[in-house]
């Protein structure tokens, strides 16, 4: 079962993804007003029987931000080997992660157009998993992490690169822009290790492969980001880990290959799906 916020007709939802369309689910779990809810309240198995017995209530839908009302996301680094390389630095594998935080605000949703803004035209694509989690904790061990997460789903950690430049120690500035980049379509529930274990990241441009590469090879793998964020913070339910993204981002091309209006990029991970945004210039 996949869940999604959605909009149809003016009105926002949350509900079950089928291939007939969605079952709205706000309504028979007033509890829970927002899909957040219902992960933090551990809610996604009764959801699934829920929508077991309920037929499709709306098949003309936007996709919305999967979870808009994300309070904490925080996004991982140069987590490839490769895309280490790729800043040519000469540096080893870092002995820790790097992190930075994202806000929903800088999210769109599956089939939305992604925004390029009039100040940039640096606009970047980085394919990735996103682990949502549903049970709190602080010094999580590595043991224990997998145990801790309540869903997955796609990100597109879209990025105005000239805009991580502009200080010396941070990049929150070109990583934060409104609707730069996507996450979706939908959470899939996480009950199978082997669903992160083999999980192969695919992003596409125009229909040319980008990125490809599986998260077995990440320097960081997810039980060490959960054992690690949770050292500093404590992990709430509704919390976003996006655990990082593959060698072959447009800026790492020679020249650059910068998103324009009209490219159309598709992040595939099996065991999820795909979500496709279309590029589109900030209207004034």
């Amino acid at each position: 079962m996949r869940f999604a916020t959605y909009s149809s007709n003016g009105l926002t939802f949350f509900g079950a993804v089928t291939e007939e369309g969605m079952i709205a689910l706000n309504d028979h779990c007033p509890q829970w007003p927002t899909l957040l809810d219902a992960v933090r309240a551990g809610g996604l198995d009764r959801l699934a029987r829920i929508a077991g017995g309920l037929p499709v209530t709306h098949r003309d839908i936007t996709y919305d931000m999967v979870l808009p009302n994300a309070p904490r996301i925080l996004c991982v680094g140069v987590n490839f080997p490769d895309r280490n390389a790729e800043y040519r630095d000469g540096s080893d594998q870092p002995r820790y992660m790097s992190l930075f935080p994202r806000f929903a605000s800088g999210f769109t949703g599956h089939d939305r157009p992604l925004i390029r803004p009039p100040e940039s035209r640096a606009l970047d694509y980085e394919g990735e998993v996103a682990i949502v989690i549903g049970k709190g904790g602080r010094r999580i061990s590595q043991d224990d992490a997998y145990d801790h997460i309540a869903a997955l789903t796609i990100c597109n950690e879209g990025t105005i690169r000239d805009w991580v430049r502009h200080a010396k120690f941070n990049v929150t500035q070109g990583k934060n822009w409104d609707r730069s980049g996507s996450m979706g379509p939908w959470l899939v529930p996480f009950t199978d290790p082997g669903q992160l274990d083999a999980a192969r990241i695919v992003t596409r441009v125009n229909g040319e492969i980008r990125q490809d590469d599986m998260l077995s090879r990440m320097m960081f793998p997810i039980r060490r980001e959960i054992e690690y964020i949770s050292t500093f913070m404590t992990l709430q339910p509704g919390d976003i880990i996006v655990t990082g993204t593959p060698t072959g981002a447009g800026a790492r091309f020679d020249p650059p290959r910068y998103l324009a209006p009209g490219d159309v990029v598709e992040v595939e991970v099996n065991g999820i799906g795909t979500l496709r945004n279309i590029v589109e210039d900030e209207k004034p």
